[in-house]
């Protein structure tokens, strides 16, 4: 199993795309690895579609996005045009790669199978995680959804978001947090530092006395 902070595991696969090795494909960008159980089903195709759609935001962000399914590259190959069709989207090629495991290795050693859902052979399908990788290839982020819940990629730009933001700042994002909204410092900022890096502070006022809720605009 992978930890959050652990290094993620590097491994060799075949995609859409050709041979590659994880950590050298990633580089120095931050990358997020997504599963499906299958080709040519409903919910994944929805899922793969709003990624295509969504791909300029994850660059903008700096970000790579690989899928995975466990059927052949081929099969892979033949369901690009429909999830193509599905986004909406009319440009040669496709924009990120899928990577192919048909035995199951990869989705079995990073603990992404759902015993709930299984094929016609009665084998259990892959189901739906998310890795959020950084730079360092330590894992920020894990999700796994069961086969049949189909995932918020919205919620994972704005978890990415707030990852690369508290990661250049001494500070954390409250519940339901957006993008260029107020955030709060962490507790391990000391009430000097506090008026050096954050002079714009608020401080809420709580019925046990203590300033522990210290409201700054985004940085």
């Amino acid at each position: 199993m992978v930890n959050l902070g652990d290094i993620f595991p590097n491994f060799e696969a075949e995609t859409t795309i050709g041979k590659i090795n994880f950590h050298d494909w990633l580089g120095d960008l931050w990358g997020v690895l997504f599963s499906h159980p299958a080709d040519f089903t409903p919910v994944c195709t929805t899922e793969l579609a709003r990624v295509v759609q969504l791909q300029s935001e994850f660059e903008k962000r700096g970000v790579k996005v690989i899928a995975l399914s466990c059927d052949p590259v081929e099969t892979h190959r033949k369901w690009l045009n429909d999830i193509k069709v599905y986004a909406g989207c009319s440009t040669e090629g496709f924009p990120y790669p899928i990577i192919a495991d048909e035995d199951r290795k990869l989705s079995t050693s990073l603990q992404m199978i759902d015993p709930d859902e299984r094929d016609a052979d009665g084998i259990p399908l892959t189901a739906r995680a998310v890795f959020i990788i950084d730079p360092r290839k330590r894992m920020r982020l894990s999700i796994l959804y069961p086969a049949t819940t189909g995932r918020n990629f919205s919620e994972i730009l704005r978890v990415i978001d707030s990852l690369q933001l508290t990661d250049k700042h001494k500070v954390a994002t409250p519940v339901d947090w957006k993008p260029q909204e107020h955030v709060m410092v962490q507790p391990s900022v000391s009430d000097e530092e506090v008026k050096t890096l954050f002079p714009l502070l608020t401080i809420v006022a709580l019925p046990s006395g203590k300033n522990y809720i210290r409201k700054t605009p985004h940085p």
